[in-house]
């Protein structure tokens, strides 16, 4: 008789790259990416930030800067995460990289 090797597929989990943490340096990562609702709808999700940073600050001032709503959601696995409303991927990354809180080269845009 011969054995066959058969894959079985699973779901696309988009995060998956943020929970491999055998790879070297994929805590040092700042992920920002983009998760489709409903509709024509969309959220930003900003992950990996630096544990020393106040997080509700953070939130508070990009709320500010680009006029959307957002919040702070506190995952077992992935600790915390910002969520904002709307595709604001490149509007966070200048943010991060202007005010001086993460290098361009440790963020990492995900989606579409």
């Amino acid at each position: 008789m011969v054995d066959l090797e058969v894959q079985i597929p699973t779901a696309f989990d988009p995060f998956v790259e943020a929970k491999d943490t055998g790879a070297p340096g994929a805590r040092e990562y700042v992920h920002i990416r983009i998760q489709q609702r409903n509709g024509k709808k969309k959220l930003t999700t900003v992950q990996g930030l630096p544990k020393e940073f106040s997080y509700e600050k953070i939130l508070k001032a990009l709320k500010k800067e680009f006029c959307c709503n957002g919040n702070v959601v506190h995952d077992k696995e992935l600790g915390e995460v910002i969520q904002l409303q709307g595709d604001q991927r490149k509007n966070v990354q200048s943010f991060l990289i202007n005010a001086d809180l993460v290098k361009k080269e440790h963020i990492k845009i995900h989606g579409f």
